[in-house]
């Protein structure tokens, strides 16, 4: 098959930035090329469009947006159309898969290669668990790129069941997670554990629970004095108040006692970040707002106890108490608490972090999460076999 992610990010240096969407699509497309699968990635958003070759085989094709007042995103939209006829018909293309982020399918009507669409969180979902309003353009987008797709996939039950009740619909979703390749997070003999360093790695901000953060940690402190809280990923701008820096709204949460504990090493290159796993005793995620986050399978393939929130997906990845802790993020004495057990039992985190990776193992290792997806795709394909 010839398969083709329409993405607004992708992990390369000649992309951008990237956050959880593209580094599934990565994971992904590598685990179908390894099948025998050409995988071709068309990024939009770009400041010129360009097409260049990794050296396994993926294509990845930038694009540029159609710049006009009032008219970029349909123009865009139809120039990305444009493109994938042309592709389909050169057969590069079988089929495209889209996020369901902002609905940039909406107006985009291939005249044969199929179109699916994978819930990884629509700007509708996120602002329904934020408890903001969604900007009407956005759900209009959404909605109809929902309704005219060929095909649908969710990465958790929880983001089909709320996506479904959100817009209205009744569209019958295939749930198949976001799968993590556990060879790349083998530990290194090189690196050793720290006993009193938590971490969290992903974006700085409010939907992540970063505003909750400071204040468990503050409570963290006053047991253990001696506990470092590690910080790994973007800063980003906050969405309520407008402030443009979320770690600088963090800092003043910190009691000055715990603020000198904290290290905040911002964005790191993605292959860094597995060191920073390793390095750390436990990870913690007090979210308000996923889907199906990567980053939590990842420290699951690393063998961490990991203290994360207790809302909706959450039990679809971690049994609690068993392969993690999940506790609701504004409970700032409970979380704290769990976080101070696992500190102090080492047997304990031992036993959490080996039960998150057979999970891992079990249930989201890639090879099995890829041909789970191969199968879904050669269904969508059939349905819509060329004339």
């Amino acid at each position: 098959m010839k398969i083709g992610f329409l993405t607004s990010e992708y992990p390369h240096p000649l992309t951008g930035n990237s956050g959880g969407i593209g580094t599934s699509i990565k994971g992904l497309a590598e685990g179908l090329i390894e099948k025998g699968h050409q995988v071709r990635v068309l990024v939009y958003g770009q400041d010129k469009d360009e097409l260049f070759e990794q050296g396994n085989g993926l294509v990845i094709q930038r694009i540029n947006n159609v710049k006009l007042k009032g008219l970029s995103w349909y123009l865009t939209r139809k120039k990305i159309e444009k493109l994938i006829n042309s592709l389909y018909s050169q057969n590069l293309l079988d089929i495209v898969e889209a996020p369901d982020w902002t609905g940039i399918t909406s107006f985009i009507q291939p005249e044969q290669c199929p179109v699916i669409i994978r819930l990884h969180g629509s700007d509708t979902y996120f602002c329904h668990l934020d408890n903001r309003r969604v900007k009407f353009i956005n759900q209009f987008h959404e909605k109809r790129a929902l309704e005219k797709a060929d095909g649908h996939l969710s990465v958790s039950k929880f983001t089909a069941d709320l996506t479904n009740e959100l817009f209205q619909i009744s569209k019958d979703f295939t749930v198949i997670p976001n799968g993590i390749t556990l060879q790349k997070f083998k530990t290194d003999a090189l690196v050793e554990q720290n006993e009193k360093i938590i971490l969290y790695f992903g974006t700085l901000i409010r939907k992540k629970g970063l505003l909750e953060l400071p204040l468990i940690f503050n409570k963290i402190v006053e047991v253990l004095p001696d506990v470092k809280l590690h910080l790994v990923g973007r800063d980003a701008s906050d969405i309520i108040t407008g402030n443009s820096s979320t770690w600088k709204m963090m800092q003043d949460l910190f009691t000055p006692k715990a603020l000198k504990n904290v290290i905040y090493f911002g964005g790191v290159p993605y292959d860094e970040v597995h060191n920073h796993i390793q390095k750390a005793a436990i990870c913690v995620f007090p979210t308000f707002a996923e889907a199906l986050p990567v980053s939590w399978l990842e420290a699951m393939a690393m063998r961490k106890a990991i203290v994360a929130s207790n809302i909706g997906w959450a039990k679809e990845i971690i049994e609690n108490k068993a392969e993690g802790f999940l506790i609701h993020p504004s409970n700032h004495q409970e979380y704290a608490d769990a976080v101070v057990n696992l500190l102090k039992d080492e047997n304990l985190r031992k036993n959490v972090g080996h039960n998150a990776y057979q999970k891992a193992v079990e249930v989201f290792e890639s090879g099995k999460i890829v041909d789970k997806n191969i199968s879904f795709y050669e269904k969508i394909i059939k349905r819509n076999e060329r004339v």
